[in-house]
């Protein structure tokens, strides 16, 4: 391809609303153009990095035994209301009408779709196993799209359905998926790590997040250098302290008056203390009880892990709530608080030291509170926010976090969906079961943004091989003897198999040089009228940035032998 013919505008200056490097890097490049808030058109050389990472993910799914199809992107409303998740999803997903006022929604996701697919075509234990898999486009309103396409209203989205007879073939689909997703992150050039996740609004009960690690990620992760242990910071935990208990013969409890100081570092500061000498005590509801979690108070509630523990639905409680009940004192609430019907502690609590806490008074706390002496939880679970230096739960070393993009997600599902929708078989005794779900989804867009933060420079965009555009570009300096030479050298290397793009354009060497770099094919080749007289062209490898010279008459081997 002729740069001269090719459907390019690069651009010297960033766009004024990019963020993150990804973003910046594909506007200038000339891979993507910003069409509205959220949505992007790719063009020519963006259209060649998404088949390349389809491919990748096509591949890897066919031999993972996944077959392809095509789902519509307008789905009817109908079939999120018998799942339950037209209202789950509400303003994310963009709903409309036809002229019949027939509603529908633009897919954010297919499993409605997909199950009533399966559940018309099979129903026997004989169909299965099946797995069906799609790349096609999605769509969420998002409230603020940003950071280009790592976070758009639209996105290609590879997302696949397993269909089983039992929880056991449910486990084999999920692992099949799960190794080949190491096998297209792998290949797309990405450091990833599969954390432990929550499974949101798609629901199940087992979910594993891919993180591509990236300083600019929206999500962080957690992580042990010792061990496989990984997590997302919702769904991360520690390991459990055992019993530190103050002595028994500690001073009696004391109350005493810290007017107008309900937070954590007022009060610690007005008692010449620290922050985690205090209790956190947040107070929730759970199907109209009250409870109460209690945290050191340096430390954070993890809602998600507090959540988890009853069958309920758990809320914190709102100012309007406080307003509701004069008897509960907002900040100055106690481990101890007669009204709690639940009590849950972090062991992070089980500390050699008396605590100072609320005194449930307005303006009043309580110094010297004994742990197992003057208040006892009912329950004990890790429910504090991991932070960096805890423990591992698997080998107690100290943990780390760092921040990723999630480019994958995959999930047990169970029968949540096929027993909203009829996806039932029939066993070999003639009785009837719903079938065992499982969904994986992939992030093609994604996917890109999320290489371009790992792979570039301060010059542009150094791409993986198995991604670029092109394998070579060819760089032609100015005079007839460089621009014929180098268009010869460019069928050559086409007709051994390279993709090639070759800058034939009438601009100066330093523009050609700087779009090289931008656009970050993975090696380039400068022929100039110097390098010719002496019977060699230039070779730059673009991540790395080095250099050699070869022999003109050696040039097409040796460049497809290294690509």
């Amino acid at each position: 391809m002729r740069m001269s013919d090719l459907f390019l505008r690069t651009l010297r200056d960033d766009p004024a609303d990019s963020e993150v490097d990804s973003h910046r890097l594909l506007v200038r490049g000339g891979f993507i153009r910003r069409i509205a808030s959220g949505v992007y058109s790719w063009l020519p050389l963006g259209s060649k990095v998404l088949h390349s990472v389809e491919q990748i993910v096509r591949e890897e799914m066919d031999a993972a035994g996944a077959q392809e199809t095509v789902l519509p992107i307008i789905q009817p409303l109908e079939l999120w209301e018998q799942s339950g998740r037209n209202a789950a999803y509400g303003p994310m997903m963009f709903r409309l009408h036809d002229r019949k006022e027939t509603g529908f929604c633009l897919a954010p996701t297919a499993e409605e779709v997909v199950t009533t697919l399966v559940a018309a075509e099979y129903s026997s234990y004989r169909d299965l196993p099946v797995n069906l898999y799609q790349i096609n486009w999605k769509y969420r309103d998002e409230l603020r799209p940003r950071f280009g396409v790592l976070r758009s209203r639209e996105f290609l989205m590879k997302d696949a359905y397993s269909f089983d007879r039992d929880l056991a073939g449910l486990q084999a689909s999920y692992e099949a998926m799960y190794a080949a997703y190491q096998k297209i992150f792998t290949r797309c050039g990405l450091t990833f790590r599969s954390v432990k996740a929550q499974s949101g609004e798609i629901g199940g009960d087992t979910s594993q997040e891919f993180m591509a690690v990236a300083a600019v990620g929206e999500d962080a992760f957690v992580w042990c250098e010792s061990c496989d242990y990984a997590a997302n910071t919702e769904a991360a935990t520690k390991q459990e302290l055992k019993e530190k208990l103050a002595p028994g013969d500690a001073p009696a409890k004391e109350k005493v008056h810290t007017p107008d100081l309900p937070g954590i570092d007022e009060v610690a500061k007005a008692l010449k203390t620290k922050p985690n000498r205090l209790l956190k005590c947040i107070a929730f509801d759970v199907d109209g009880e009250l409870g109460l979690a209690i945290v050191p108070g340096d430390r954070e509630v993890n809602e998600f892990a507090l959540a988890q523990l009853f069958p309920g639905e758990v809320r914190l409680l709102t100012d309007a709530d406080f307003a509701a009940r004069p008897d509960l004192p907002k900040g100055y609430i106690g481990p101890d608080f007669e009204g709690a019907k639940h009590v849950v502690a972090d062991s992070s609590i089980r500390a050699p030291h008396p605590w100072i806490t609320g005194a449930n008074e307005t303006d009043h706390h309580v110094r010297g509170s004994v742990l197992g002496r003057d208040f006892t939880p009912s329950v004990w679970s890790e429910i504090a926010v991991v932070e960096p230096g805890d423990a591992c739960p698997q080998c107690a070393s100290p943990l780390r976090i760092d921040r990723g993009i999630e480019v994958g997600h995959v999930f047990q599902l169970g029968t949540k969906y096929t027993d909203a929708l009829g996806g039932q078989y029939t066993d070999e005794n003639g009785e009837q079961h719903s079938m065992f779900m499982g969904c994986y989804g992939i992030g093609v867009t994604r996917i890109i943004a999320a290489v371009v933060e790992e792979h570039h420079d301060e010059n542009g965009i150094a791409w993986p091989a198995a991604l670029a555009p092109f394998d070579v570009h060819i760089i032609a300096m100015p005079g007839d003897e460089s621009l014929a030479e180098a268009a010869k050298l460019a069928d050559e290397l086409s007709v051994a198999g390279l993709a090639v793009l070759y800058d034939d354009r009438e601009v100066r060497p330093g523009v050609k040089f700087a779009d090289a770099d931008l656009v970050g094919m993975p090696v380039q080749i400068i022929v100039g009228a110097k390098g010719l007289a002496r019977g060699i062209v230039e070779r730059k490898v673009r991540a790395t940035g080095d250099r050699d010279e070869i022999p003109r008459a050696d040039a097409v081997v040796a460049i497809v032998g290294a690509a």
